[in-house]
């Protein structure tokens, strides 16, 4: 990201960029802060958009020759293309031919860094990749957001509204804007702000169902099963997010056990720290064995669905009463 922040800084423009990667909202401040800076989005002239997987490779060929109209460059974008992940050897063989007047900006979620296309323009241009950001990044990136509001939030409570909201940075920013709303006039966002107002994603969900099976607390289990199907959850889903959350916690649980801490969990697990944190204080609800056995179980109600012995709501419901008595 440096980099790129460099080049849209100083001027100094590559004639292709690939910014790549799942953390979305990044990607998307980036995409339209370059955009911006090679050439004015408004000028249909030389400014043309393309996206989707039906792109034909000789239309932007024959556009990227095309010189600009009374400006600098022409900027081609093209979106969610899939040439990073099947053949585009047609752009791929162009590209060291392009005029120096023609940018090409390709933004892709997924790619494959064998496909040629990626290495031509590792070759001559820029790529950039939006990871997930860490809880020290995220969490820097909130208190920075709030200060500009003038609003204070403790480390606790700013603790509990990444557990509602989960690490997705688009996520963040638009229970953020909820927030600030709802405490508008106050210059403190407390714990019972974020209780209030903030949607918790439903892989929080499906850790409060974990820890409320943990203190064998039946009904908050099952009234929390109950309100993601109410939000059109399929129950298989469900299914997997319980067995990756079971499956989570015995990993974290042996790490732990071999003397692992927190960041070094996080990095093997390949979770967030904060979520790391979690895991190990949930952990120690559950014996080994008994982390085995619900794995064991789940893949076990997903046989019984797929097999026609059980209806998959019904499936659910009963691995819950299981673990809740």
């Amino acid at each position: 990201m440096k980099m790129l922040a460099e080049d849209i800084k100083n001027g100094n423009f590559k004639t292709a960029y690939l910014l790549c990667g799942e953390e979305a909202y990044l990607r998307n401040q980036y995409k339209n802060r370059l955009a911006r800076a090679l050439c004015d989005p408004s000028d249909t002239m030389n400014f043309s958009r393309f996206e989707g997987k039906n792109i034909v490779p000789a239309e932007i060929i024959s556009l990227a020759d095309t010189l600009p109209f009374f400006a600098d460059r022409r900027l081609i974008l093209i979106e969610d293309s899939g040439f990073f992940k099947n053949k585009c050897d047609e752009l791929a063989d162009y590209l060291p031919k392009m005029p120096d007047t023609t940018c090409i900006l390709f933004v892709e979620t997924e790619v494959d860094k064998r496909n040629r296309l990626y290495k031509a323009i590792q070759k001559q241009g820029r790529i950039t990749e939006f990871q997930t950001q860490d809880e020290r990044t995220l969490m820097k990136w909130i208190l920075g957001t709030l200060k500009k509001e003038n609003r204070k939030i403790t480390e606790a409570t700013l603790q509990l509204f990444l557990e509602h909201t989960g690490t997705d940075m688009e996520n963040i920013a638009m229970e953020l804007e909820k927030l600030l709303s709802y405490t508008e006039g106050r210059d403190v966002i407390t714990t019972q702000d974020v209780n209030e107002i903030c949607t918790v994603q439903t892989t929080g969900q499906i850790f409060e169902m974990i820890r409320a099976l943990a203190e064998k607390n039946q009904k908050k289990a099952l009234n929390l099963y109950y309100d993601l199907l109410s939000l059109k959850e399929p129950p298989m889903r469900i299914l997997f997010l319980i067995a990756r959350q079971f499956h989570q916690l015995l990993l974290v649980k042996s790490l732990a056990a071999k003397g692992y801490d927190r960041a070094a969990i996080a990095s093997r697990a390949k979770i967030a720290p904060f979520v790391a944190g979690r895991c190990m204080a949930q952990a120690k609800s559950f014996t080994t064995e008994q982390l085995k056995t619900a794995v064991q179980d789940c893949v076990q109600a997903e046989e019984d669905v797929k097999t026609g012995k059980i209806a998959d709501t019904l499936s659910v419901e009963l691995l819950i009463l299981k673990y809740s008595k």
